[in-house]
């Protein structure tokens, strides 16, 4: 996403985020052995760590991890609501993983998916259409809308020159207000009074027919449309990544965008485009949780969860790739539904957090290492090899 005008005027300032991305998923070539032991033993120290300060809190962690267990993985109910919990981290985490694959770290997922909820809200309840075409038409406005929302980002950068990074960071908090806003105004999305009743910062509840479908029932396995279409668009974006000319040039831009440029690659459109898929699979990650039983099925301030903010930690550890941030949404969806049960052993409902980010680090932080201690053994290396031919040097300057 270089700027027309002077594309390497913000090179020194790094405005997309490459670098950062390039330290976060770092995979040494030749190391995967080693990357893999240090990121076993990062997740046993993450767990040690957990367990911890669960005990300095005045927990139990046995009783923590039963809880959790039961809360997750237990039975059919605790793996649905698992699954229900993974279907928007997973969509949120594909798209982060093709803003990464450009060289551009969008942060702003989580606003993206409220913007893409609050417009699919809008649809939901304003427009007169009935049957299955109602729910394309709100998945498809609120993918439009996340992506439109993360493309004021680019246009941001490509007038102006502002940071990718932090643009996209802050306009999470206007896309809060503006969800507050829309709830609060009877206009607009707050609900409708009945009667004297007192009404409350949300929306009226969603048309049944606006609402995902599920396969299964209660107390069996329940599988909601929403995980399907996660599942879907991962494979889809795996495809594309690797199968594709879109991808290869994505690729190849994330990884030297004046090799890009020299190929043919019309640098700031892709890096553009990549931010705004990335922002229509947030976006689309807030009408499933509008629409999915993971939520009420009314728009309200807080309904975001931090599955912005979770699925991009999802990409981070699945090191930008479609496949592996399935895995990896599950895990987090299981963290997030047994978090709920943790309340019942008396550990704060923070420690859920602090175990994410944990493992956050664990699996992000080995390859990272591995690569500066590389880095530093070569140099090290060059500098004992310029040590001893300098003698030679001299004898032959003589």
């Amino acid at each position: 996403m270089d700027s027309p005008r002077n594309p390497d005027r913000n090179s020194d300032r790094d405005p997309s985020g490459r670098r950062l991305l390039a330290l976060l998923a770092r995979n040494p070539g030749g190391s995967g052995w080693k990357t893999g032991l240090a990121t076993v033993v990062g997740v046993a120290v993450a767990l040690a760590l957990s367990s911890l300060l669960i005990a300095v809190t005045g927990g139990s962690p046995l009783a923590s991890v039963r809880a959790l267990f039961q809360g997750s993985v237990a039975d059919w109910t605790a793996w649905t609501s698992t699954l229900l919990y993974a279907a928007p981290l997973l969509l949120v985490a594909v798209g982060a993983c093709v803003s990464a694959r450009s060289g551009v770290f969008n942060i702003g997922q989580e606003g993206q998916v409220l913007v893409g909820a609050l417009f699919a809200a809008w649809v939901g309840l304003r427009l007169a259409v009935t049957g299955p075409a109602l729910l394309v038409v709100v998945l498809t406005v609120a993918a439009l809308a996340g992506g439109a929302w993360a493309g004021l980002s680019s246009l941001m950068y490509r007038l102006r020159g502002v940071n990718v990074v932090v643009s996209t960071l802050l306009m999470t908090f206007v896309a809060q207000q503006l969800v507050a806003f829309a709830v609060n105004t009877p206009w607009l999305l707050r609900e409708t009074r009945v009667g004297d009743a007192v009404v409350a910062p949300q929306s009226n509840p969603l048309p049944e027919s606006a609402l995902l479908g599920s396969i299964g029932e209660y107390p069996d396995l329940q599988v909601n449309g929403g995980l399907l279409i996660a599942l879907a668009g991962a494979v889809a974006v795996a495809t594309a990544l690797a199968r594709t000319r879109w991808g290869f040039r994505l690729t190849m831009l994330g990884l030297n965008p004046l090799a890009a440029r020299h190929a043919g690659v019309r640098v700031g459109a892709l890096g553009g485009a990549a931010l705004v898929v990335s922002g229509a699979f947030a976006g689309l990650a807030g009408a499933v949780l509008l629409t999915s039983p993971v939520g009420v099925h009314r728009l309200q301030p807080g309904m975001a969860m931090n599955i912005g903010w979770d699925g991009l930690l999802v990409a981070l550890v699945a090191r930008n790739r479609p496949v592996p941030a399935v895995l990896f949404a599950l895990l987090f969806g299981a963290l997030r539904s047994g978090g709920g049960f943790l309340a019942a052993t008396g550990v704060p409902p923070f420690i859920v957090d602090v175990v994410k980010v944990l493992l956050v680090l664990a699996f992000v932080a080995p390859p990272a290492v591995i690569a500066v201690i590389r880095r530093r053994a070569s140099g090290a290396r060059a500098a004992h090899a310029g040590h001893r031919s300098a003698p030679v040097a001299e004898g032959a300057a003589l």
